[in-house]
């Protein structure tokens, strides 16, 4: 289906910044944790709605090497403060939540490709699921700002599981809450009431954030209307930086082309009608330079 707007195609890259940054608070906000860091460094005007930064939590001597990512929620020049929301989903994240202010991380921030702001005034919707709407208010007053309009959609699976509902209300009279077992809001997911905000604002544009699944489903009902699909991917990341290539995603090219990109350069926000959502995970056939590659099969002169 032809848009009804052109495409917007200027995204806004910042060098990151390496610093050790100082829990000045980590406190709880429903099921997840608010990670506030003193990080004059990384916290400039610079940073946009999308950016994440990747911290390394263990110290010099832990066992947990990999770094972990997480969406800005708010970098603050004028405090010098850098906000994250995460949620304990392993080892890694259930160590930064035993932290106390006054401890350090190392940070790499801002990391990746934020959402697009360009080409004039949005009329958008923010999709966030979970803590995925972690930057969707930073979004909403950039909007905002330039003359747009927005509207909300949230998800997750139960009441604790939804951040920014009150940020949200303060920004825009179109908020819709969904729940899976319907705790808070309506029952149902994001999608059901996407249409419904879509057309109160005669949205140009979708923001969302969250699981695969939920981007994929958003992507198709936005450009079904008309309007631009915007999708930050939740992929696992192991350095943040671009050099372990664990992140890759297939994205079809201007020219046709499937290519690998890594989530952590390239996006994590992507035009959702690039993204390959079903091939996620796997090596497509027609993934450039697939071709070429054969599985590996032993020789006879190969040790046992």
């Amino acid at each position: 289906m032809e848009t009804r707007h052109p495409p917007r195609t200027e995204y806004h890259h910042v060098p990151p910044t390496q610093t050790v940054a100082v829990i000045r608070r980590i406190e709880p906000v429903g099921a997840y944790h608010r990670l506030t860091l003193d990080a004059p460094a990384a916290a400039t005007a610079d940073v946009r709605p999308g950016h994440f930064g990747a911290l390394a939590i263990g110290g010099p001597t832990s066992a947990t090497l990999l770094r972990r990512a997480f969406s800005i929620h708010r970098a603050d020049p004028t405090a010098g403060t850098v906000e994250f929301i995460f949620a304990e989903h392993g080892a890694g994240t259930r160590a930064l939540a035993r932290h106390h202010p006054g401890d350090t991380v190392d940070l790499i921030a801002p990391l990746g490709t934020p959402f697009p702001l360009d080409g004039g005034p949005q009329r958008a919707v923010l999709v966030g699921g979970g803590y995925g709407s972690a930057p969707m208010a930073t979004l909403a007053e950039a909007i905002l700002a330039r003359g747009g309009q927005v509207a909300f959609v949230l998800g997750a699976a139960t009441a604790d599981r939804l951040f920014g509902v009150a940020e949200a209300r303060a920004l825009s009279p179109h908020v819709h809450v969904v729940t899976d077992d319907g705790s808070a809001g309506e029952r149902g997911r994001v999608t059901g009431p996407l249409p419904a905000a879509m057309a109160a604002i005669d949205a140009t544009d979708v923001h969302s954030c969250g699981p695969m699944p939920m981007l994929k489903a958003v992507t198709t009902l936005a450009t079904a209307a008309g309007a631009r699909s915007h999708t930050a991917v939740e992929e696992a990341m192991a350095c943040g930086t671009g050099l372990c290539m664990s992140c890759v995603l297939p994205v079809t090219g201007p020219d046709g082309v499937t290519r690998f990109l890594r989530s952590c350069t390239s996006g994590p926000v992507f035009d959702g009608t690039t993204v390959r959502w079903d091939d996620t995970g796997t090596l497509p056939a027609d993934l450039e330079g697939a071709a070429a590659m054969t599985p590996y099969a032993p020789k006879e002169t190969d040790p046992a």
